[in-house]
């Protein structure tokens, strides 16, 4: 969970006149980029999501060994986020999903973790798919508009019958790669 500093900066960097009474010229007084980069870098990297993840699902990781354990995350626009495109032309979000993925020999074990950088809520997802039931694993690509501007957005999605399970990759460059690799475990499954 963020700090209440970085709440209060979070909340100042997606809304720059925040605490300006009287207005003030925000690009030279608000958050910068950079500086929300690293405080959610700083707040992801104290969670330690892999072990909650095991945590939550209750197997050692020997056990989970079918392939690699993967790790999808990224910026997260659902739930009422906030969001905005930085001076980079980055589009960035208050939330945040780290998500773990790990593969047993008959099942695929998730765990995802949404935080808000400008709040305490949080959101917590465990699931359980049996090889049997997926029908495939697959990308998806939004659009999001931000200030009159046309943003993609790209998220992960298990699907089995009757529902889906999407997870945010935009922080992940090398996405495509694991989901081939998830893709032909699931075709040995299957075959």
């Amino acid at each position: 969970m963020p700090s209440q500093e970085y709440i209060n900066k979070t909340n100042k960097y997606f809304n720059p006149a925040t605490g300006c009474p009287g207005g003030c010229i925000a690009a030279l007084f608000g958050v910068k980029d950079d500086e929300y980069d690293r405080m959610l870098s700083e707040t992801l990297n104290s969670m330690n999501f892999k072990e909650k993840a095991l945590g939550k699902i209750g197997l050692d990781e020997d056990q989970l060994k079918e392939i690699p354990p993967v790790y999808f995350h990224g910026f997260y626009y659902k739930d009422n986020a906030m969001y905005r495109i930085g001076k980079d032309g980055r589009l960035r979000s208050s939330k945040y999903s780290a998500t773990w993925l790990f593969f047993s020999g008959s099942q695929v074990y998730m765990y995802q973790h949404v935080l808000d950088m400008a709040s305490t809520w949080k959101k917590e997802v465990t699931e359980e798919y049996f090889y049997k039931d997926i029908t495939n694993f697959s990308t998806v690509t939004e659009t999001v508009t931000v200030g009159g501007k046309n943003m993609e957005v790209n998220e992960f999605a298990l699907i089995v019958p009757g529902d889906k399970f999407f997870c945010s990759i935009s922080g992940v460059p090398d996405a495509d790669r694991a989901i081939s690799a998830m893709k032909q475990k699931l075709r040995e499954k299957k075959g």
